[in-house]
């Protein structure tokens, strides 16, 4: 008698495939006996419309979910009781989806497999691409030794080379061929597997049940969609992932013996964050919420686990040895990878990269000649282990210590209170560890390094913007040699310098983020690296990330979390300045206050920070009228002025409109900086240092200006010379300016206060100094430093933007009034509370009011018992308190919140550095002559669209 074969085909929902897979089923050349539609779409559904004849017939289940669940309602309908045959192994179930098309002959193909072997109670067939008849989308299925699925045969052209297979461990859902009798006695598709996995554990068990899976490479079946996107219009890749690795837990917990069950169950959740780290890596950030969600669920919701195990109990008659040869090797798993990256290598191989060689094309070069620069500009810096003076203070002594500076926790500096740090304070600690055995000498590598890193990252940002081989080269040379750039430096202002030397990286991460996840990551690092450096530029970094999202909506799930390093840094910050009354302080700059003579509009124009026409006015002495030398500096920066407005014109204006955005929101921030005064120094307020808008206005005219030699004739090399030549020239004053004396900048040994001080701090690391500097209008700074005295990483914007003193800082104030004046006071108890042992007066300079205020405080301490003069310092005049003692009130710590704060800093930023990191090989897919801004971005691999 001929065996009797039931298709159930499931719709649900879509008049786009099922017509051809009706069509299919009408044209075999061995037509099942039997037909049930089963539909899931409901009543709108174009299934529910159909009008079928003979033996079909049409059921609805608008409620069922999966793919098992709609199956087993069809095969409960799909032949009475008491009307099935008396030999059950002679009836078969074909299991159908809506986009499964089969073959003419693939019923036939597949019963004549299972006919002649009757240990055979599955057989799949082979599943081809629904436009790509010639493809193989799927044959055969397997897992690996940590249960792990994959296909046998995925995405290959048939060419018949896997024919000879036949016992697989696993087939697909689509397009299977099952006896009715097993799928009753294993009970159908496991619920637990509601959407992956379920055809592969179903055939697992048919294999534990003595029962033979085979795939018969003849019966071909089209199939367009994979089981996780059953009703789903779309399946993005981090919900397949889930679905997935919640498939592989369940059937992990279900097939493992009870003894190790508890081991398994606990080391879920480690799991999670071991494959969660590794899906930063590999720039799969969309798997990473699924990893947490997933292993919590199977671990503290897994209710069809006991059931799962019990049916597989109940069913297994052999053991796990028998199907161990089917599953898939540690080689053979390795060798696919290796083929998947090799392809991936080849299609890259494929195409021509015509963009400029960073050594062929002058990269180098402009790099080697700016470390020459650099070195021969601070040359007399390099006589001391650290720098001082403007801006800057040498570092910490130990790593320790710069660490305990980041957070939220303690601030030794003042009085000291408990706060936030600066987000600078975290560039501050990684700078100096680069340098951990001398922390103030990685300041004054930064110093001979800056100008070739920033040419480095123009280079690189240039070349992603042009096609023409040496542009990049003059771009780099333009902003390495700038006068932002040599300004900071010389008045030390570190926290521009990084944001300077950071921006074109920043501005070639963020091009490339539409496209690659570790682009995106590290645009988002970046972003908080200059922010962190230089606050001032927040609201245009702002403004270019929402211009980002706004031009290039199809990477926004890339680049929406790109300020959120940024954000997290500066929310306890924020958040105390906004508590207090003084919002404006969060653009402060770090680091020292210093002195800032604020520039002109037209001097901004012309990329000068300060005033001083770049400095040409100090250099020649007056012998030139200020406005003669604001017009020459005028002309030897308006080549690049002209060359930078002409890019609409001439270039392309998908980049060149950027570009010059760019650099107007670099000049209004440097204009508003001018008119910001929110930092304390001394008895008076200094502006925001306007260099830092500068660096981006100077970045965005180099890149317009960039764009149109990109476009000019063959003249354009002479005239990138030219307008280097010229730019350079105007910056002359800054890039000298260390040489011939003029920078605030000096060397130093690393020693803030004086050795008799540090000495004694060895022994006393508590010791307090306080230091008193005369103003020029008659006042009396006064600020108290602990151990050998007050360091970069000390610095706060707390304290530097404080409206008001503190109780401690005005009995502090109370406290040097009285020192500095002839009274019967007694400063005892307010020394001991302070822990204050010296008092150091500094020089006052030539100030007529502050030489002889500096005087009267002299004679008034010498006149007090309680003070032994020690002498004139380095830094002053030092008096040592008679009765001082190492014994200071101790100070509280950060608390729940210092620690809450430094998780999230490192959870975020730890996340994003691993996402970052570049995982895959470079891919280059460029075409000859198109330039690379309008190209998919190369350095780092374009990644998974979720």
């Amino acid at each position: 008698m001929q065996p009797r074969v039931t298709a159930i085909l499931v719709a649900p929902g879509g008049a786009t495939y099922l017509d051809r897979t009706l069509d299919g089923l009408s044209r075999q050349t061995r037509p099942p006996e039997a037909l049930v539609v089963v539909d899931t779409g409901g009543p709108d559904s174009p299934a529910g419309r159909l009008s079928l004849s003979g033996a079909a017939q049409l059921t609805s289940v608008p409620g069922a979910r999966t793919f098992g669940e709609a199956v087993a309602h069809g095969v409960s309908l799909s032949q009475p009781e008491d009307a099935r045959p008396r030999d059950a192994d002679d009836e078969w179930l074909w299991l159908l989806g809506h986009d499964n098309a089969p073959a003419p002959d693939a019923l036939e193909r597949l019963m004549s497999t299972v006919e002649v072997a009757p240990s055979v109670a599955v057989a799949g067939p082979k599943l081809m691409r629904w436009d790509e008849p010639g493809t193989i989308a799927e044959f055969g299925e397997t897992m690996t030794r940590y249960g792990a699925s994959m296909p046998l045969v995925e995405n290959e052209l048939d060419q018949g080379q896997h024919d000879i297979h036949d016992d697989v461990l696993g087939v697909a859902a689509g397009g299977m061929l099952v006896r009715r009798s097993v799928w009753v006695a294993l009970g159908g598709f496991d619920p637990g597997l509601p959407h992956i996995d379920a055809s592969l554990d179903f055939s697992v068990r048919a294999r534990l049940a003595g029962h033979r899976v085979v795939v018969v490479p003849t019966a071909r079946v089209s199939n367009d969609g994979h089981p996780e996107d059953f009703g789903q219009e779309h399946g993005g890749h981090a919900r397949r992932a889930r679905l997935r690795r919640a498939a592989q837990l369940h059937r992990r917990l279900v097939y493992a013996p009870v003894a190790a069950l508890p081991l398994h169950w606990l080391s879920l959740v480690p799991l999670a964050v071991v494959r969660s780290v590794w899906h930063l890596l590999t720039k799969n950030p969309g798997a990473v919420l699924g990893e947490f969600s997933t292993a919590l669920r199977v671990a503290f919701g897994g209710g069809r686990i006991p059931a799962a195990r019990r049916a597989l109990h109940r069913t297994r008659s052999t053991s796990w040895s028998a199907v161990e040869p089917l599953r898939a090797s540690y080689n053979q798993v390795r060798e696919r990878r290796v083929n998947e990256r090799d392809a991936l290598v080849a299609r890259g191989e494929d195409s021509a990269d015509p963009r400029a060689s960073f050594i062929g094309s002058g990269g180098l070069w402009v790099v080697v000649a700016t470390t020459v620069v650099g070195v021969i500009a601070f040359l007399r810096l390099l006589r001391e282990p650290a720098l001082t003076g403007g801006g800057l203070l040498p570092l910490s002594t130990s790593v320790g210590e710069l660490w305990r500076s980041v957070g939220w926790g303690w601030r030794e500096i003042g009085a000291g209170f408990v706060g936030p740090s600066d987000p600078f304070a975290l560039v501050v600690a990684l700078l100096g560890s680069a340098t951990f055995w001398s922390p103030s000498t990685s300041v004054l590598a930064l110093y001979l390094l800056a100008a070739p890193v920033a040419a480095l990252g123009t280079f690189f940002a240039a070349r992603r913007i042009t096609s023409r081989s040496w542009v990049p080269a003059v771009a780099a040379a333009l902003y390495a040699l700038s006068s932002p750039l040599f300004s900071a430096l010389q008045t030390g202002h570190l926290g521009a310098v990084v944001a300077h030397v950071a921006l074109p990286f920043f501005v070639w991460a963020l091009i490339g983020s539409a496209r690659s996840w570790a682009s995106g990551a590290a645009s988002s690092l970046l972003f908080a690296l200059v922010a962190a450096g230089a606050p001032s530029l927040l609201p245009a970094l702002v403004v270019l990330w929402i211009g980002s999202l706004a031009t290039r909506p199809r990477g926004i799930h890339r680049m929406i979390a790109v300020p959120l390093p940024a954000l997290v840094l500066f929310a306890p910050l924020a958040i105390v300045q906004i508590m207090r009354g003084t919002w404006w302080g969060i653009v402060a700059d770090p680091g020292v206050p210093s002195r800032t003579e604020a520039a002109s509009p037209l001097q901004l124009l012309l990329t000068s920070p300060e005033t001083g026409a770049n400095g040409w006015t100090a250099l020649l002495g007056g012998a030139v009228e200020g406005s003669t030398l604001a017009v020459l500096v005028a002309v030897a920066v308006a080549p690049l002025a002209l060359l930078a407005l002409a890019a609409p014109f001439v270039g392309s204006r998908t980049r060149a409109v950027p570009a010059l955005v760019l650099a107007l929101l670099g000049y209004l921030t440097a204009v508003a900086a001018t008119q910001v005064s929110i930092t304390g120094v001394g008895s008076e307020t200094t502006t925001v240092w306007a260099g830092s808008g500068l660096s981006l206005y100077l970045l965005g005219l180099i890149g317009a200006a960039a764009v149109t030699l990109d476009r000019l004739p063959r003249v354009a090399p002479a005239s990138g010379v030219v307008v280097a030549v010229f730019a350079v020239v105007a910056a002359v004053p800054v890039l000298i300016g260390s040489l011939s004396g003029a920078a605030d900048v000096r060397s130093s040994s690393g020693r803030i206060l004086s050795a008799y001080v540090a000495a004694e701090a060895e022994a006393s690391p508590d010791i307090g100094t306080l230091v008193l500097t005369p103003q020029p209008d008659g006042s009396l700074a006064v600020s108290l430093e602990h151990g050998q005295g007050a360091t970069l990483d000390d610095q706060s914007t707390l304290d530097s933007t404080a409206q008001s003193l503190s109780s401690t800082n005005d009995d502090l104030t109370v406290l040097a009034g009285n020192l500095v004046s002839r009274s019967g006071f007694d400063p005892s108890a307010d020394l001991a509370r302070q822990g204050v042992g010296f008092v150091l007066l500094t020089e006052s300079g030539d100030d007529a009011e502050a030489a002889a205020l500096g005087q009267r405080a002299s004679e008034a301490l010498d006149a007090d018992a309680s003070f032994l003069p020690v002498g004139d310092t380095s830094n002053g005049l030092l008096w040592r308190y008679v009765d001082a003692t190492d014994q200071r009130e101790p100070h509280p710590d950060g608390g729940p919140l210092g620690v809450i704060v430094g998780i999230t800093w490192a959870l975020v930023l730890g996340s994003a550095l691993l996402l970052a990191i570049p995982t895959t090989p470079r891919r280059r897919r460029s075409r000859a002559g198109t330039p690379e801004a309008e190209q998919p971005a190369t350095t780092f691999d374009e990644e998974r669209d979720d």
